[in-house]
């Protein structure tokens, strides 16, 4: 008996590499991916996208593809804070067209005649200009999170009646006509640089750091997460449900309007029609970088990703004489790919 005891150990000694612990452990591909995989689409689109243009790499198309992301990203990083409440955003587009053309409308005030010093009033208007933006974006931001958290109104309903009525605003406000002729304050903080890179990348990094900082460092961002993920035990947990969601969706309207005060500097004008599809971008930013939309998982980090994902994408396009088409196609096939991944990394889990 202990020598067939004996024999038994041997074996599974034997088996195990002498140690009698099992087998040695296996390397975690799927772990890898699943915490890369976003970071290691983006090198192998670079690659890629080299290998096809000499011009891709240079410093410049570089530099002009995080000035080009710079306004998505920024309201993707204020939609990836509503979707991870479980809730969506449609009407940012429209918002970026309202708090537009009242900026610029406040803006050209700080104009002087021709030949004349400005006064110290208008070297103000610009500033008053960006503020009352940014002030209204996140009251409009309170309106709809107002419905959806008070009214219990779904928010694509809300959002997107949101969509029309903020459009229409900005439409009946300038009479359909653009308002020009910015002074050189706002035209420097989409047109200026700071230390070699242009304005509008340092404020996407600071507000990328905002952001971050709010979702992973604030009980109101694990608050967020918290809703996200289930609702009812957050309420029932002590969270005030109603008023995080408030937040949401204000925090969201205030992106918006910052990304209004870049487009309206960029282009020099208050512009009604500015800001459609804004909404879709942004939304395509967040799924291509992995945040849920049924809430509760994701980060800011991935929605910078997925917005580099997409730029680079249309950059590599234009680079290469793709007709808009097409490119609007392929864009559309790395939503899909991505919410398929998202899927399937769900079942996994």
């Amino acid at each position: 008996m202990s020598q067939g005891r004996s024999e038994s150990k041997g074996r599974s000694e034997d088996r195990n590499g002498g140690t009698g612990e099992g087998p040695p452990p296996q390397f975690d591909w799927g772990g890898l991916l699943a915490r890369f995989g976003l970071v290691l689409a983006l090198l192998a689109l670079i690659v890629v996208l080299s290998a096809l243009s000499d011009r891709f790499l240079s410093w410049n198309n570089i530099v002009n593809i995080l000035r080009q992301i710079s306004i998505n990203a920024i309201i993707a990083f204020g939609m990836t804070v509503v979707i991870i409440g479980r809730g969506i955003d449609l009407s940012v587009g429209s918002l970026v067209a309202l708090t537009g053309v009242i900026g610029a409308s406040i803006a050209v005030l700080g104009v002087p005649d021709r030949g004349l010093e400005p006064t110290f009033l208008q070297l103000a208007y610009p500033w008053l200009a960006m503020g009352a933006m940014l002030l209204i974006g996140t009251l409009l931001g309170l309106w709809n999170g107002a419905f959806v958290a008070y009214a219990g109104i779904a928010p694509f309903i809300v959002t997107l009646a949101g969509l029309t009525m903020f459009r229409g605003g900005a439409l009946a406000y300038t009479e359909g006509r653009p308002i020009s002729g910015m002074p050189e304050a706002i035209y420097q903080i989409g047109n200026g640089e700071i230390l070699w890179l242009p304005t509008p990348i340092w404020i996407m990094l600071v507000f990328l750091g905002i952001s971050y900082f709010l979702l992973r460092h604030t009980s109101l961002g694990r608050s967020i997460y918290a809703i996200g993920g289930n609702e009812e035990a957050a309420r029932l947990s002590g969270i005030p449900v109603r008023r995080v969601k408030l937040f949401t969706y204000a925090f969201c309207g205030f992106a918006a309007a910052l990304a209004a005060i870049i487009l309206t500097s960029r282009v020099n004008s208050g512009q009604p029609s500015a800001g459609v599809a804004f909404e879709l971008d942004a939304i395509a930013a967040v799924v291509v970088g992995g945040t849920s939309l049924f809430g509760g998982k994701g980060g800011v980090f991935g929605t910078l990703i997925g917005a580099l994902i997409i730029g680079v994408i249309n950059n590599g396009m234009n680079l290469l004489d793709v007709p808009s088409f097409y490119q609007q196609i392929v864009k559309g096939g790395v939503i899909l790919a991505a919410l398929l991944i998202e899927r399937l990394a769900a079942k996994r889990r």
